[in-house]
């Protein structure tokens, strides 16, 4: 039984790792969000980009972190960005957002 239940939670954690978040959020985004946002861009408002500069500049007010403002954002829209909370599940909108982040730190490059 203990050799069962180990195998099982060995499946739950490597299904939880972050780079599988990363790779779902990829997908995400490559689905719902680069037809605004390709290579971390913003086609309706190239000043608000998703750069991590940007980021910074804008999400300042979240004490919780970018990635927590993404998720906001993401599911509850603002201006001109549709909210996507009847879109994607709370799920892939923590991957997307997962995504933003590391793209945006690492340069979207």
């Amino acid at each position: 039984m203990r050799i069962v239940l180990s195998g099982v939670i060995a499946l739950l954690l490597s299904l939880c790792s972050p780079g599988m978040a990363l790779a779902d959020g990829a997908g995400v985004f490559s689905a719902n969000c680069a037809a605004c946002h390709a290579g971390g861009g913003n086609l309706v408002n190239p000043e608000r980009t998703l750069s991590q500069a940007d980021l910074k500049s804008y999400l300042a007010n979240y004490n919780s972190g970018h990635e927590a403002a993404i998720v906001t954002q993401v599911t509850n829209g603002n201006g001109p960005m549709p909210a996507f909370k009847d879109v994607l599940s709370a799920s892939e909108i923590n991957d997307v957002a997962a995504y933003v982040e590391s793209m945006s730190t690492n340069g979207w490059g």
